[in-house]
């Protein structure tokens, strides 16, 4: 995790009034780079008004992360599967 992301997640959040354990909690959530990127875009745009606002595109962002993961796992599955069929059980042991 970045911790300058981090920081910059929370120092924007105070700036919004919320106390630094908020920021530390989403943050927590958040976990990566990338999502804490997001969560900043979405605040220097959006400008909650409240802190529901914050926790429902924190979970937006974490339930879009999981649908990436789980997409690119069945990739990985049916890859696996396509080659199976095309070299028949036989050659997928071999390797």
């Amino acid at each position: 995790m970045s911790n300058d992301e981090e920081m910059k997640m929370i120092r924007i959040l105070q700036r919004y009034g919320y106390p630094e354990s908020f920021g530390r909690a989403i943050a927590q959530q958040l976990r990566t780079e990338n999502s804490m990127k997001r969560m900043i875009g979405y605040l220097l745009q959006g400008k909650p008004s409240n802190p529901e606002e914050i926790a429902d595109e924190m979970i937006a962002i974490e339930e879009e992360k999981q649908r990436w993961i789980q997409k690119k796992q069945a990739e990985y599955a049916n890859q696996k599967y396509n080659k199976l069929l095309a070299l028949g059980l036989d050659k997928e042991e071999e390797e």
